[in-house]
């Protein structure tokens, strides 16, 4: 009987996804739990693990230094967040995400920042303006160098605290129930150098407003954000999604 350590048969994962893999240090065993979540959802959001991929156990264990069990106690916060799919033959896939999910999830994702930029306003500190007036400055020398990763785990502090700010567990729970599922797209949405651009500009008005108090303007600039993110998004999935259909129709 093979024991807890011993990867399932057949587990492949695609070069760009094994290269990413190699470059993954293993996990320290204090934090084991937290930081292998992390790492995993990174390579989701960052894209080397791919929509619509399995997830490659036996490579993830290997590199991250874990058994069998750590590791799917992960997939499994992952699959809550809805960043994967579970099934009993296929084990853990990346989700895919489709249009009809995102007209979904962006208006929702919109009015829950709005409503929290509209609360901050009222009860941000001078101290909380600050931090995330150094975070946005970060963020905007990481976008001056092309470094998207960095970019991104920056801009998602500052929407972070922008969130804490408005002090209301309840508005915290929702937001965090979508906050994941949503994230691959917000990472997708500033893939364009058009795109990117565009959200450094929305950003900056949203310090802006925020270091003013104004908050009617920062509910709408926020919930414009979220629009624009969406509405990229989807033309990014309907382009990829185009030579597919067209096999279907011609196949």
């Amino acid at each position: 009987m093979p024991n807890e350590s011993t990867p399932p048969p057949g587990d492949r994962a695609a070069p760009a996804a094994l290269a990413a893999l190699d470059r993954a240090a293993p996990i320290s065993r204090a934090t084991l739990h937290e930081e292998l979540v992390g790492r995993l959802r990174d390579l989701i959001i960052e894209g080397d693990l791919a929509p619509g991929a399995k997830v490659p156990e036996r490579q993830l264990c290997e590199r991250f230094g874990v058994s069998r069990t750590p590791l799917r106690e992960a997939l499994k916060v992952l699959a809550s967040e809805g960043l994967l799919d579970l099934s009993p033959n296929r084990g853990a896939t990346v989700a895919r995400l489709t249009v009809a999910d995102l007209d979904e999830m962006f208006p929702v994702m919109g009015a829950l920042e709005a409503l929290a930029g509209n609360l901050a306003c009222a009860r941000i500190t001078d101290e909380e303006v600050a931090e995330i007036r150094a975070l946005h400055y970060q963020m905007v020398l990481h976008h001056a160098r092309r470094e998207l990763p960095q970019y991104f785990r920056l801009n998602q502090r500052i929407h972070q605290c922008i969130m804490a700010a408005a002090r209301n567990r309840t508005l915290s729970r929702m937001y965090a129930s979508l906050a994941g599922r949503i994230r691959r797209a917000r990472y997708m949405a500033n893939m364009t150098p058009e795109r990117w651009n565009r959200a450094v500009e929305e950003h900056e008005a949203i310090l802006e407003a925020l270091s003013q108090r104004d908050a009617a303007r920062l509910g709408r600039i926020l919930q414009e954000h979220l629009h624009n993110k969406g509405e990229t998004v989807k033309e990014s999935l309907l382009t990829e999604s185009a030579p597919e259909q067209a096999r279907r129709r011609t196949g």
